[in-house]
């Protein structure tokens, strides 16, 4: 649906998910891989910069990005094992994690890229961070850069130095996404709009906070936009915030919008057109069990008109 190519940079993982019956399921998951996952089904030409093992598990790995047309950088296969993570699921489908991870990766150097993305574990666990934040300092000023810090404090280490490394890497993109989760660990008994403030003076030319039920928040220099989340029922929320972030992505680069994006002239139908687009990614995804987002033919996009 569109010639842009991205690059996405991360973990990828096994997601063991054990549900609040006991009920145990294996997908193969970690953040930027979701995100991944979700530009390649959505029609993006997608890499993914990543570190796998060469065993069972990144097996199952590279299967599910191939069948989600991803691909898997050269390099990305390693001797160490397939990071793991397990999702324990309460009653109401709302996960806590724990990990078992491997991120030693050296990111090489990427061209021909429209855009790249980064998150999570892989843009803050050493010493692979390190590369991944190189990557972004280098970054030819017309690619579009997106960064969702998708925060994990059991593995993330002291709250001080985690909020100056999302911070400093946030600078250097145009498109931040995190979820009012992310947003109170970082900054308590700040205000979301607050928090916002803080993010577009620093660079950021469009923030987002996904709310969960209650939809999002999305600001740029000259907009705020807040939009509920559509009325699904929802069988678990795994990978929700990355189906979002991939809708986001997706329809910034397949309405044409990436020009306003970059510039920081997105304007109110433009903010409005991209949430909505990823709003409805993230329904369709917790409607379903696991990081399961959606493919072109359940989420069309079409070029919206705004200033560039």
């Amino acid at each position: 649906m569109t010639g842009a190519h991205a690059i996405v940079i991360g973990e990828a993982l096994v997601d063991v998910i054990r549900d609040a019956a006991g009920g145990i399921r294996r997908h193969a998951g970690g953040s930027p891989m979701n995100v991944a996952v979700g530009l390649g089904r959505l029609g993006i030409d997608t890499t993914l910069v990543t570190q796998l093992g060469d065993d069972d598990n990144g097996r199952m790995i590279v299967e599910h990005l191939r069948d989600s047309a991803v691909t898997i950088e050269d390099g990305s296969i390693t001797v160490d094992p397939t990071s793991t993570a397990t999702a324990n699921l309460d009653a109401s489908g709302a996960a806590t994690y724990d990990f078992d991870l491997r991120w030693g990766i050296e990111v090489p150097v990427v061209g021909g890229a429209d855009l790249i993305h980064t998150g999570s574990i892989g843009s803050i666990l050493e010493p692979g961070a390190e590369s991944v934040r190189s990557v972004f300092a280098s970054a030819d000023p017309s690619v579009l850069l997106s960064f969702d810090p998708n925060i994990r404090p059991a593995i993330m280490g002291d709250h001080d130095e985690v909020t100056r490394l999302v911070e400093d890497l946030a600078a250097r993109c145009h498109v931040v996404k995190m979820s009012d989760e992310d947003a109170a660990w970082l900054y308590p008994q700040r205000s979301l709009d607050d928090i916002a403030d803080q993010y577009i003076a620093g660079g950021t030319t469009l923030f987002a906070v996904t709310r969960g039920r209650d939809g999002c928040l999305i600001r740029t220099d000259a907009v705020e936009v807040v939009l509920p989340a559509p009325a699904v029922a929802v069988v678990d929320t795994v990978g929700a915030g990355d189906a979002f972030m991939s809708g986001l992505l997706y329809a910034i680069l397949g309405s044409g919008l990436t020009g306003s994006v970059l510039t920081g002239r997105l304007d109110r139908a433009g903010v409005e057109h991209v949430a909505g687009i990823a709003l409805r990614s993230a329904a369709i995804t917790v409607a379903r069990a696991g990081a399961n987002p959606p493919r072109a033919g359940e989420l069309p996009v079409e070029p919206v008109r705004s200033r560039d």
